[in-house]
């Protein structure tokens, strides 16, 4: 059975792509740098996965961006 993808993980993980391809990182060196797991951060990017808070700060952190920053736009609000 096929994984139905939530719009909001989907946005996230675009934005989540962007910034990360901003600070020029590779998504395997990114996830050493915000300790999670390449597959991980892959599903994320695909909209796959949900993150948890845990995960959505050491990502922001990594990033060196407010946790915020990472949901603006997500579900159709500007701020979260």
């Amino acid at each position: 059975m096929a994984e139905t993808k939530h719009p909001e993980c989907v946005q996230f993980g675009q934005r989540l792509r962007i910034l990360r391809k901003q600070k020029g990182y590779s998504q395997e060196g990114f996830a050493l740098h915000a300790e999670v797991h390449r597959t991980y951060l892959g599903g994320l990017e695909r909209g796959e996965r949900n993150p948890t808070l845990t995960v959505l700060v050491k990502i922001a952190r990594a990033l060196g961006v407010p946790t915020s920053r990472l949901l603006q736009g997500v579900g159709g609000g500007d701020d979260a």
